[in-house]
């Protein structure tokens, strides 16, 4: 038997005024647009990984408010088919009035460059299944349009 890695993924949803941030970004030279989180690391549990993460992509600390979802179906990972992604997700809470950079138009880099990012609010009623590159975050998109929207 073949065994697979799993690839384990934590998200942030961030809701402010019926507005959800999304991240922009470029990873693996594809243009992503994708909730704020990224992988869970080796002796890190889901919370302390979604904290690092905010803090490394917005220099931000966040609390975690609630668990939103976790994956419940099979999902291949869109960079590597070796890898099944599990993702979940939090909703947070910015322990500090928000003082990053949050555009107003889609993929706004300085640079074109891998690992390019930038934010931006989305309206949650206005979600659209083509808003979201990864599969699973079109579920949660989904389901925050169906909850919030």
């Amino acid at each position: 038997m073949t065994l697979f890695p799993f690839n384990i993924r934590i998200y942030g949803i961030i809701i402010d005024n019926n507005k959800v941030l999304v991240s922009d970004e470029i990873v693996k030279g594809n243009f992503v647009t994708k909730f704020p989180g990224g992988g869970l690391q080796f002796g890190e549990g889901p919370l302390e990984c979604i904290k690092r993460e905010m803090m490394e992509e917005t220099g931000q600390e966040f609390e975690v408010v609630k668990h939103v979802y976790t994956t419940d179906f099979f999902q291949r990972s869109a960079f590597d088919p070796n890898h099944q992604v599990i993702s979940i997700y939090y909703q947070l809470s910015p322990v500090q009035p928000i003082r990053f950079l949050i555009s107003d138009h889609e993929f706004n880099f300085k640079e074109n460059t891998e690992g390019a990012q930038s934010f931006r609010w989305i309206q949650i009623n206005k979600i659209s299944q083509n808003l979201f590159t990864l599969p699973i975050d079109r579920v949660v998109g989904e389901l925050l349009k169906k909850n919030y929207g």
